[in-house]
């Protein structure tokens, strides 16, 4: 069964995409703990991040290191904190959350609701620093 970021990686689901490649895809949680909180996923669907080959582990650390070097530049933040969770969606992915203090990476913390407009300026915002 494709879980929802496959769907999302095969258009049928919307996304605020940030970047895409052949191997990878970038765009905003739809449920953020931080204005600019990007999911970064492999296009090959694995549950668990260390059963990713290593090819594709080491492509996904760098093209996150592509997308977090963004959103330092787009969101006020002090650092982009990085999280690999692995619970909540049976699909590989990296969390990349602007941050100010390790508290700002808390999962249970409320997570923000935000406008479709609001979605759009931040995911420009972050496509201008690619």
């Amino acid at each position: 069964m494709s879980s929802i970021f496959s769907k999302i990686i095969k258009g049928e689901i919307p996304c605020y995409k940030i970047a895409e490649n052949a191997d990878f895809i970038a765009f905003l949680d739809v449920f953020p703990l931080k204005k600019g909180h990007v999911l970064v996923v492999p296009k090959k669907e694995v549950d668990y991040i260390f059963d990713l080959e290593n090819e594709t582990y080491i492509g996904l650390m760098n093209f996150s290191k592509t997308i977090a070097a963004a959103i330092k530049k787009a969101v006020s933040c002090n650092r982009v904190g990085v999280s690999v969770v692995g619970l909540e969606v049976p699909h590989a992915h990296v969390h990349l959350i602007p941050i100010n203090t390790v508290n700002d990476m808390n999962f249970s913390n409320s997570k923000l609701t935000l406008s479709k407009d609001e979605f759009e300026v931040i995911a420009n915002s972050i496509k201008k620093h690619l």
